[in-house]
């Protein structure tokens, strides 16, 4: 008996609040105040995450001399405008981040400059979070 007047609570309070939606908003209310609560993800955030993003990378040169600045450009798809980059380059085989970033500017591209100081071969990338172009090489000589 108590557990039918339970049920019969919830959907008096439930057509209360679908009746409350259709006078405040219209159809678009009602539809909204009907649609279920989204569940937490497996990763603890309220909305599943979508589909990674991704980055692209163009270098200026690809050949450089020692203090020549090379302006590094590309594109972002499914990221944020307004996230950061940063420039890394491959030191042995561990990536290190360079003291050159950016923010994706509108119809997401971004661009930077970075000055090459070491001769060589520089493998270099751009990363926001786990997202990580490709790599581009610049010769420096």
């Amino acid at each position: 008996m108590n557990s039918t007047l339970t049920r019969r609570c919830a959907r008096m309070a439930a057509a209360g609040a679908l009746s409350v939606a259709l006078l405040a908003g219209g159809s678009a209310a009602v539809a909204s105040a009907a649609s279920p609560t989204p569940k937490p993800s497996p990763s603890g955030s309220k909305y599943a995450s979508a589909a990674p993003g991704s980055l692209t990378i163009k270098a200026s040169v690809t050949e450089a001399k020692v203090g020549d600045k090379v302006t590094f450009t590309g594109r972002s798809k499914g990221l944020a405008i307004g996230s950061k980059v940063v420039l890394q380059h491959k030191k042995g085989s561990k990536w290190t981040t360079l003291h050159a970033d950016t923010t994706i500017k509108q119809g997401s591209s971004y661009s930077l400059d970075y000055k090459v100081n070491t001769k060589g071969k520089e493998e270099l990338r751009v990363m926001d979070g786990k997202t990580v172009s490709p790599t581009v090489t610049v010769n420096v000589k």
